[in-house]
């Protein structure tokens, strides 16, 4: 994987690429979520990398994608990466997102139905306002003191234990928080600025309508907010496929890789 930047008006994006594949096409993009990075992905790059074109990054304001100004958008996160997978000659994209990341793919979604060849959602939930009550998006707008007032050394042990149940998938997470170590005034202001974006996608009540195949994967201890209640929700009024991977938590791809991985290739061959 070759790593690149993009600059933008507010800072500078590193992503990481890979043409060189048996398969010309699809072409997988891997979006990692709310302060993870483009490492969610590892387990992922090792097992599709020389058979898929590839793409991860670190999204804006997210470890080596900073500084950043933290007064963009989830359209503005969503049109970035197109001007980046089209830079780029990523024209048949497959997004594959992790809870934020598969807010991104929505959003791109919107943005862009007709570029969209496939989307993988990893443990996130529906963008559509229908999904959430008044009372979520209220929270959600107000997360940062939380994170900033929180002790440090409980925000590891919850944004760890909470997150994941492999030990693989614990280490990962605690080594991409450490990131943020010494600084949580930074970690809770990319917290608190990725939930009130999320919050204002809601509210905005957009369609963010999924026209291309698509595919939900959700771990069956994943307890992260209500994950499990709008995956459920969501696979009823879509009638989008859901897998349940077995003793896995929010970062299923990282508590249960070669299923995931799996899952993922099927549905590559199956489109």
């Amino acid at each position: 994987m070759l790593e690149k930047i993009y600059q933008t008006p507010k800072g500078t994006i590193h992503y990481w690429i890979s043409k060189a594949a048996e398969t010309p096409s699809p072409m997988l993009v891997f979006l990692p979520g709310l302060t993870a990075d483009h490492r969610l992905f590892d387990k992922q790059v090792e097992h599709f990398e020389g058979k898929y074109p590839l793409f991860v990054w670190d999204a804006p304001g997210h470890a080596a994608s900073w500084p950043f100004e933290l007064t963009f958008t989830l359209m503005d996160k969503a049109r970035w990466l197109d001007e980046i997978l089209t830079r780029e000659g990523f024209d048949l994209p497959v997004l594959v997102g992790q809870s934020m990341g598969g807010y991104v793919a929505q959003a791109y979604a919107q943005l862009f139905p007709e570029k969209l060849k496939g989307f993988v959602s990893i443990d996130s939930a529906p963008l559509q306002r229908r999904y959430v009550t008044a009372a979520e998006l209220w929270l959600l707008k107000r997360m940062e003191p939380v994170y900033r007032h929180y002790p440090w050394k409980f925000l590891l042990k919850s944004g760890t234990n909470g997150i994941a149940t492999s030990r693989y998938g614990r280490k990962l997470m605690l080594d991409m928080m450490m990131v943020y170590d010494g600084d949580q005034a930074r970690y809770a202001k990319l917290s608190g600025h990725g939930f009130r974006m999320l919050a204002e996608a809601m509210e905005a009540d957009l369609p963010y309508k999924i026209s291309c195949p698509a595919l939900l994967i959700c771990g069956e201890k994943d307890h992260a907010g209500s994950c499990i209640r709008y995956n459920k929700a969501w696979h009823r009024y879509t009638g989008i496929p859901l897998e349940w991977i077995k003793d896995a938590g929010h970062n299923s791809n990282t508590d249960a890789p070669d299923t995931v991985n799996s899952l993922i290739e099927a549905f590559l061959q199956q489109r």
